[in-house]
């Protein structure tokens, strides 16, 4: 049986922190698994996925240059909620690449068993969206009854009701602005307007 190709991502949130212990767990855990092939290290918050090495690793996952993609724990891969974790999963399941965490041996896609995490991840990235869009519709209806004007003119409505969902999500402002194309200026007007509402009314359409 041909051996797999197994990548290592590593992440620490600071410099003050180190990656070495990770990698001390995970190299041995790539032997045993096949040859390794690529590594990847970032230090970033797991936030969001705008992490340079990160960002590179899915790329080579996209080029098919590893079968298997190893991590300490899968915060280390993102922190970002359970919607974008499935979106990331289902984007290396779509790639031909498996998944393995060293400190959590049901997260495992190299078995049939492990493969019925995705649709798990499904349901629970399911019911995240439902919560946020409640919370939204809620802020927008406790609005209105304070008697607060919605949105902009016409033609110059800003996306805030999904600025307020990538928020809460946990989108840093600059991936906020790429995601809805629109300029960091804007995206911070946004988001300070969501950190000064209550939070019910943190989806709420601001006059940026």
């Amino acid at each position: 049986m041909e051996k797999m190709r197994v990548a290592i991502y590593v992440r620490v949130s600071s410099e003050e922190q180190d990656a070495v212990n990770q990698f001390n767990q995970l190299q041995p855990f790539a032997a045993g698994l096949g040859e390794l092939v690529r590594t990847y290290n970032d230090t970033a918050t797991g936030k969001n996925g705008d992490r340079k090495e990160f960002k590179r690793m899915l790329a080579d996952a996209g080029r098919r240059r590893f079968d298997c993609l190893i991590f300490w724990a899968l915060d280390r891969l993102t922190r970002e909620g359970p919607l974008k974790t499935l979106l990331y999963l289902e984007q290396l399941s779509a790639c031909g690449v498996k998944v393995r965490s060293f400190s959590e041996p049901w997260l495992d896609t190299t078995t049939p068993m492990g493969e019925l995490l995705i649709p798990i991840f499904a349901w629970i990235a399911r019911q995240e969206r439902l919560r946020i869009s409640e919370r939204t519709r809620a802020g927008l209806e406790t609005a209105r009854r304070r008697g607060k004007r919605l949105g902009r003119p016409a033609g110059s409505r800003l996306p805030v009701a999904d600025g307020a969902r990538l928020h809460a999500q946990g989108y840093s402002t600059r991936a906020i602005a790429t995601e809805l194309g629109i300029s960091k200026s804007a995206a911070h007007k946004m988001v300070a307007g969501f950190s000064s509402a209550t939070p019910t009314e943190s989806a709420v359409v601001l006059n940026v």
